[in-house]
């Protein structure tokens, strides 16, 4: 466990060279050692059958064993007799008694060798232990007409001096395979990881200096690619989020200095008023309180708006979408919208049944939103329609209208006309209605209404009635 925890501590790099390194050294290991036992086993069927092709003929064996040339110890070596394979002869009884004809010691017998000799078995091939102590392969075969059998030997270390010259070799090369295998990993993973070091270098640069400017060159379509153009396309989002944060709050700061500087003016008057003991006539006094309240309720509008467009545009208003009567949520907005006019406005409305998937609340919000536009822009003693036909929700005034240069521009966040800057308002309701109707998958758009007038046309899908099993 602990070379597993000291492992995973190496850098990916030195991770690879290893990794490289054992996968390497393990298929070497199996190929060396399957070359050696093949090596192996064809000199010991090499050995085999030079044994089986060369041993001295039976009738011969038996010769010199009725000439009494067979001793139990190993005769004593004859320059003059040829012996070019070091070999041996040996006889063996039904007793597994031996004696030597050829070679300079005796071998072990085996049980092999006596069932040979006594003719339950054809042939006996095994390796024995020589009166020197080396090793010998060995094979056993009957005499002929005669009761018993006689081995032929030859040293095993014309077979085992070769396998362990190969061994040697095999090792040596082994060992260089794998130390170039190592070299060539880390070469490997260093020209791999190039891109991944530049990601990052790049990565704890944007945790330094927070600048998110920073972009990874992208080169190919592999994975490195595609992670590296991802984290270009988070880097980029993250970076447009806080260039909006820091306009939403740069604008937001703005549009509040006006309304504070305004309440600080007329409440320092106030102040003035009471500390001076010179008091304020009346209708002075009833103007500054009608102000410092509307400028209140201004601040408090903004404030409210500004919490909406800080929501995440997925919990916007709130709550989850669901099934929502749109001609419903029409009919609550008008009612309130009522309330705030004067007698002299006229607002009607021709519904029909509509159900969309949206946020009730926000909805509503929405719809309050383009109504209070309306009735802002409208003359004294003018009117506003409302219709809501197939999924299109219209809301028509008849005041001065909107530029066609302003109308690019009327859903963006604090944006205001000339001729509405000094009218009350934030200049954020047209921007939570395009946010809200954008969740909703619908559209919105200020166009100009024939004989004078603005009219904003929202649309959201959906159906005149509600999806089956559906509560709404």
């Amino acid at each position: 466990m602990r070379r597993m925890v000291r492992f995973r501590s190496l850098p990916l790099r030195s991770r690879l060279a290893i990794l490289t390194a054992v996968a390497v050294a393990a298929a070497v290991t199996a190929s060396a050692l399957l070359c050696w036992f093949f090596v192996r086993g064809t000199l010991m069927n090499s050995l085999d059958n030079s044994l089986r092709d060369n041993r001295m003929p039976p009738g011969r064996v038996v010769d010199q064993l009725r000439a009494g040339l067979c001793t139990t110890e190993p005769p004593a070596s004859d320059d003059q007799v040829p012996n070019p394979f070091n070999s041996t002869v040996q006889v063996v009884s039904r007793t597994g008694a031996s004696c030597v004809i050829q070679g300079a010691q005796s071998l072990h017998v085996t049980s092999a060798d006596t069932d040979v000799a006594k003719g339950t078995l054809r042939e006996a091939l095994h390796t024995v232990t020589g009166s020197d102590g080396n090793q010998y392969r060995a094979v056993t075969l009957p005499l002929l007409n005669t009761d018993g059998a006689y081995t032929v030997a030859r040293p095993l270390d014309e077979v085992t001096e070769s396998l362990n010259t190969l061994g040697l070799i095999l090792l040596a090369v082994g060992g260089l395979g794998v130390i170039g295998a190592s070299v060539a990993g880390l070469a490997v993973a260093r020209a791999g990881l190039k891109p991944v070091d530049r990601l990052t270098r790049t990565v704890e640069h944007i945790a330094r200096t927070e600048d998110l400017s920073v972009r990874i060159p992208v080169h190919g379509d592999d994975e490195i690619a595609r992670l590296s153009a991802s984290f270009n396309a988070m880097t980029a989002a993250l970076s447009s989020s806080q260039e909006l944060q820091q306009q939403l709050i740069a604008d937001a700061g703005h549009e509040l200095r006006t309304p504070l500087t305004s309440l600080r003016t007329n409440i320092e008057l106030l102040e003035r008023s009471e500390m001076t003991g010179r008091a304020l006539p009346p209708q002075d006094r009833r103007e500054l309180l009608s102000s410092v309240k509307a400028q209140m309720g201004e601040l408090a509008a903004l404030i409210g708006d500004l919490q909406e467009l800080s929501r995440p545009q997925a919990v916007q208003g709130g709550g989850p979408l669901q099934t929502v009567a749109f001609h419903e949520a029409v009919e609550a907005a008008l009612e309130r919208a009522r309330l705030r006019t004067g007698p002299d406005l006229k607002i009607t409305a021709e519904l029909a049944p509509w159900y969309v998937r949206a946020e009730p609340g926000a909805l509503e919000r929405a719809v309050i939103n383009l109504l209070d536009n309306a009735v802002k822009f409208s003359p004294p003693a003018g009117s506003v329609e409302v219709g809501l036909h197939g999924g299109e929700l219209t809301v028509r005034d008849h005041g001065p209208g909107v530029p066609p240069e302003d109308l690019p521009h009327v859903f963006e966040r604090f944006w205001r006309s000339t001729s509405a800057r000094s009218l009350p308002g934030s200049g954020l309701g047209l921007s939570i209605v395009a946010r809200t109707v954008e969740q909703a998958d619908g559209t919105v758009r200020l166009e100009p209404a024939s004989g004078g007038g603005t009219t904003a046309v929202v649309y959201l899908p959906g159906g005149p009635t509600p999806p089956a099993g559906d509560d709404t």
